[in-house]
């Protein structure tokens, strides 16, 4: 199988991830879309995060009714902070018939070079690059690589902040949720 790795935080998954998701595993030659609960994103503060397997749940609860779309716990296991290298080189050892590809946003290309063995990654795996909003300028460098493809996906202006912080303001975010993750937030009092 191919397999489009969706790394993230996920603090909270939120439609946004759902949607875009959704779309590459449709619109695209991926098989699946494995949704990557992040312990530890070298880029983020990690007292900022629920726990790694509340986070999970929400993911497994998000995807549970989507076929083409996972829940995968690996950085868990590995050691912290997690680096895509690793988790790439690990994931090949686990699942040697299946070939792994990286799904990011425009925005997280254009920082890909400061990415700890960035070359590595771009010479061994294909990487699906979905729209930001602003419109990021990335590097025309990457306008024509061989293994970058942009992905013509919905653009999604929602983010797991701006849901962490209108929650804690008491606003009503429940659109912006799948149905099984707001009901686990407000029943676990979350981000209040």
């Amino acid at each position: 199988m191919k397999i489009g790795l969706y790394f993230g935080s996920f603090n909270p998954i939120h439609v946004g991830h759902l949607v875009i998701a959704n779309h590459i595993a449709e619109n695209s030659d991926l098989d699946q879309v494995w949704f990557v609960v992040t312990p530890h994103n070298p880029f983020k503060k990690k007292s900022t995060l629920l726990d790694n397997y509340q986070r999970l749940e929400m993911v497994y609860r998000a995807t549970q009714d989507y076929p083409k779309l996972k829940p995968s716990d690996i950085e868990f296991k590995l050691p912290q902070p997690n680096y895509t290298i690793n988790t790439l080189a690990h994931l090949e050892e686990k699942y040697e018939a299946h070939e792994f590809c990286l799904i990011m946003g425009e925005d997280n290309l254009k920082h890909f070079h400061k990415w700890k063995n960035a070359n590595v990654i771009l010479e061994n795996y294909h990487i699906y690059v979905y729209p930001r909003i602003p419109k990021q300028t990335v590097e025309t460098k990457f306008d024509d690589h061989e293994k970058v493809h942009f992905i013509d996906a919905p653009v999604m202006e929602i983010s797991s902040t701006f849901i962490r912080k209108s929650i804690k303001e008491g606003k009503n975010v429940q659109p912006m949720l799948p149905q099984h993750v707001w009901e686990y937030l407000d029943e676990m009092n979350f981000y209040r």
